[in-house]
């Protein structure tokens, strides 16, 4: 291990390996021979410091905001000290020569300065736009924090070595707004590992009863339009007269206790399970039992240019998606998607409804969805670019047949699913959960 090979990652959004984009990111370079340390927030249960599969994980007690402007700032305040404190640990132990920053938020690069004179490099991982963010997240956006979240940007933009874009819109924005090089960016997409995410056995008592099953996996915060889902959901059983249909929503946010009330007010509390926190096993089982998908993403300024977690991982199980029509979701679907205009809910409705009349239809977007999770997004895909970026700033130089390759991945797609028929389940209890994040954009975080 050469003393160029020392790796900090930084992130605030999601413990790890909660966050499945920062875990694969980590797996990856201790693969290619790096040395990796994370400095993240606790979940539950977390030790403050462990060895996980060779990452040394450093975790510190998370100040959880409640709502407003002021009470994120506190917490971006807090968490900042926290990481500033570990970061200070990291380096007397044992040192580290490149810092990874995962954003949001776009405060660490501040934090990385202090290192800089001591030669430490900084890769800024991009995996949202804070500015955006802020405009969707509140009605009524300060226009001087505003200018702060874009000072931010700017900064960190500025003081990186290299960024790290999740697609070719933020990579866009990282030129025109950020003053960047194509040179020294590059997209490191959040691919799905479809090896682990495939279509496995299906567990018929969670349709409830119902021939049916849809699922929303991922963030419930205001800029996630889970309510829409409901909405929709609402227009097929109390308009359109559909009794056979169940959702199950997967995961957790700011907007979870707003979401249930809504259930109940919309007289949905028997079509829908909420399961709060997800994990790989609860993820697995829903997403190999459902029919169907849902992507209710409303059109905004964060949305439209991002790339969305759910949307990958929804194909890698096989599974047809509906979905507002948005420019990097169809980028990341192309014309495996039921796509619909945006804001349309009758629309978003009537969508879902055809694919459950349409069972040919349905098996065809399942093979063709897996297929491209396979051999187009997969996160195998990814690595050989991601940990070029740090060989490239290490200056390390690698043996032609120590060359970093893509995994072979099974891209054999299976069959699909056999459906029990309507009337066959029985009811199963319905699940405990308790509440993450791209992220996971995901569910699990």
């Amino acid at each position: 291990m050469t003393l160029s090979n020392r790796v900090l990652i930084i992130v605030q959004n999601l413990p790890v390996p909660l966050d499945r984009r920062v875990w694969l990111e980590c797996q990856a370079l201790v693969s290619a021979g790096y040395e990796v340390r994370v400095i993240c927030p606790k979940g539950p249960g977390d030790p403050d410091c462990e060895l996980l599969d060779d990452v040394y994980l450093y975790k510190y007690e998370p100040y959880v905001a409640t709502s407003g402007v002021f009470s994120y700032m506190k917490e971006f305040f807090v968490c900042w000290m926290r990481t500033a404190r570990l970061a200070r640990r990291v380096y007397r132990e044992r040192g580290f020569d490149v810092i990874q920053v995962c954003n949001p938020p776009d405060t660490y690069a501040l934090l990385a300065l202090f290192y800089r004179r001591r030669g430490v490099r900084l890769v800024y991982d991009q995996h949202d736009l804070c500015p955006e963010v802020y405009q969707s997240r509140f009605e009524r956006p300060s226009r001087i924090l505003l200018a702060f979240l874009f000072a931010l940007e700017r900064i960190t933009y500025g003081l990186s070595h290299h960024v790290i874009s999740t697609n070719d819109s933020y990579r866009e924005i990282a030129i025109r707004r950020g003053g960047r090089t194509r040179q020294d960016t590059t997209v490191v997409r959040s691919g799905p590992d479809t090896d682990r995410m495939r279509p496995g056995a299906v567990h018929p008592e969670l349709r409830k009863g119902r021939e049916f099953l849809l699922c929303y996996l991922g963030v419930m915060g205001p800029q996630d339009g889970v309510d829409n889902a409901l909405r929709a959901l609402d227009i097929l059983v109390h308009q359109r007269g559909r009794t056979d249909v169940h959702m199950a929503l997967l995961g957790f946010g700011d907007c979870y206790d707003d979401l249930c009330a809504l259930a109940t007010e919309l007289d949905l509390d028997d079509h829908v399970t909420f399961t709060g926190r997800a994990d790989h096993e609860m993820i697995d089982k829903y997403l190999s039992t459902a029919d169907l998908a849902v992507g209710p993403d409303p059109m905004n300024p964060l949305n439209n240019v991002s790339t969305m977690n759910k949307t990958m991982e929804y194909m890698a199980y096989g599974l047809p998606v509906v979905t507002f029509d948005l420019v990097e979701t169809r980028v990341t679907a192309a014309d495996i998607a039921e796509y619909v205009e945006p804001g349309d809910i009758d629309g978003f409705a009537a969508a879902i409804e055809r694919l459950l009349d349409d069972p040919e239809r349905r098996a065809d977007l399942s093979k063709r969805g897996r297929q491209r999770a396979v051999e187009v997004l997969d996160w195998s895909l990814q690595v050989p670019g991601y940990v070029d970026v740090f060989d490239r700033i290490t200056g390390r130089e690698r043996p032609a047949g120590e060359r970093v390759r893509p995994r072979p991945v099974d891209c054999a797609v299976p069959a699909p699913r056999r459906r029990e028929q309507a009337g066959s389940h029985t009811p199963a209890a319905a699940p405990g959960g308790d509440h993450e994040g791209d992220e996971l954009r995901s569910a699990t975080g």
